[in-house]
């Protein structure tokens, strides 16, 4: 089990440069094109259009969202700028190994290498199998838990999908707020030409919020969310067809071809199975 043990383990985390280089890239844009228009970076920097824009913002998705699941969109922040290393091929490595195992002394000799494996969703699938559980019992409870898991990290990703809408509008909202103080001193054209260009600094940061931020943001809480359900499918059918004393080699094949097929979602097949009075399949 050296092998298996040595390959079973999580994957870290690194920095996504991806959403940090796409983020400076678009400030900079920005910012690049205001100073070449002749403005300055201070004309853009109001701090009572963030906090309107923000506050608002905020507000407005609390409202628009079950608490637990902000708390929980929110936690997600960080899985922005950091990425989870998942190496399909390890884990593909990791089953292959005990697969072969398996063949030769019974899937009951796998019960001491359940416990070093240190993939959750691997572990419970692989301890079903080697506690006797039927294999369509096994496939309906961890293909549950993959729909749960899929329907949880959605909901989760549409906190910032909600921001992406709320923030333009809360943005004009700002803007006319400042331009209701700017016709307060009509009487004085220098102030109103320079109120109405800081009245509409709110606009900018709204609208730059949701298109740079949030909306970006979500999709990539959604396309991680994928990966990873895509992940979990692919060991569940290595832990089936381990199981079911499948061939090393075939089963290899089958896993890398899970991996290269279109991700099918795991909710969509559920309801098919249901549909046809038995239980969904993980299979692409």
């Amino acid at each position: 089990m050296a092998r298996a043990e040595g390959k079973s383990k999580k994957g870290g985390r690194k920095i996504d440069f991806a959403t940090v280089g796409g983020v400076l890239v678009a400030l900079g844009a920005i910012v690049g094109g205001l100073i070449l228009e002749g403005g300055k970076i201070s004309d853009i920097t109001q701090v009572t259009a963030a906090l309107i824009v923000i506050g608002g913002t905020l507000g407005a998705v609390m409202v628009n969202t079950p608490m637990s699941v902000l708390i929980g969109g929110l936690k997600k922040l960080p899985d922005l700028f950091l990425e989870a290393t998942h190496d399909s091929a390890e884990t593909i490595d990791v089953i292959v190994t005990l697969s072969g195992t398996a063949r030769k002394g019974g899937i009951v000799s796998l019960e001491s290498d359940v416990d070093q494996l240190q993939d959750p969703f691997l572990k419970k699938a692989l301890s079903l199998a080697v506690d006797g559980t039927d294999l369509l019992e096994i496939r309906k409870m961890m293909e549950f838990e993959i729909i749960a898991e899929e329907e949880h990290s959605e909901a989760e990703a549409k906190v910032y999908e909600s921001a992406g809408g709320y923030a333009p509008t809360i943005g004009i909202i700002g803007a006319v707020l400042g331009l209701i103080q700017v016709m307060k001193h009509l009487e004085n054209i220098d102030e109103v030409g320079h109120g109405i260009a800081v009245a509409f600094v709110a606009t900018v940061y709204g609208v730059a919020a949701a298109n740079i931020f949030f909306l970006p943001a979500a999709n990539k809480l959604k396309a991680r969310a994928s990966h990873s359900v895509r992940m979990k499918e692919m060991a569940l059918e290595g832990v089936c067809s381990l199981a079911e004393g499948m061939n090393p080699k075939l089963i290899r094949m089958k896993l890398e071809g899970i991996v290269k097929t279109p991700h099918v979602k795991a909710a969509t097949k559920g309801k098919e199975g249901a549909a046809g009075g038995g239980p969904a399949t993980a299979e692409n």
